[in-house]
């Protein structure tokens, strides 16, 4: 199934609906902040948002690559970012460099099936080689059961994502 159909047949878990809910508001919360960085990029903010929550928790202490603290340069992958400047950064200016390393400032279809794609991306293919749905997009949701990374390269097909998946996120915000 294509992402399209996948996020057209997605069921939000019950038990998950109420605290989807309360994490796009939060995200929505946020969303000038995110518009100064789209206004930067182009990236739409609710993308901005989504990769905030899954990276950091939506903290505006770290780093939009990878969660690390915004007081040095990343040291998870990708390590050394932002590569201008000195720490510590600011979260609008890590959040740019992140988006443009990632080629998400190129990208000009936002349609649901390229969105879905391109964040999954962000994250990683480590579920698509495995022919795994990603938790990072479906986690919460009737297109994920299990499987995770619960560190960079290491696989762990017990593990069950806790976080919320940035395809029910976009359910309620856009």
């Amino acid at each position: 199934m294509s992402y399209q159909q996948l996020y057209e047949t997605m069921v939000v878990n019950p038990n998950k609906v109420s605290k989807a809910k309360g994490l796009a508001d939060k995200i929505i919360s946020n969303k000038e902040r995110y518009l100064q960085v789209e206004a930067a990029t182009k990236v739409p903010w609710y993308i901005i948002g989504v990769i905030h929550y899954r990276e950091s928790s939506n903290s505006f202490t770290r780093h939009l690559h990878n969660g690390d603290p915004l007081a040095a340069k990343t040291f998870h992958v990708p390590a050394g970012r932002p590569l201008k400047g000195n720490p510590p950064f600011t979260w609008e200016e890590s959040a740019i460099d992140a988006l443009k390393l990632t080629g998400l400032t190129a990208v000009t279809d936002w349609s649901i099936e390229n969105m879905l794609t391109r964040l999954e991306k962000y994250n990683g293919l480590g579920y698509k080689k495995k022919g795994l749905p990603s938790p990072y997009v479906w986690s919460w949701s009737n297109n994920y059961k299990a499987g995770k990374y619960v560190a960079d390269g290491k696989f762990d097909p017990n593990v069950v994502d806790a976080q919320c998946g940035v395809a029910v996120l976009l359910k309620y915000l856009i």
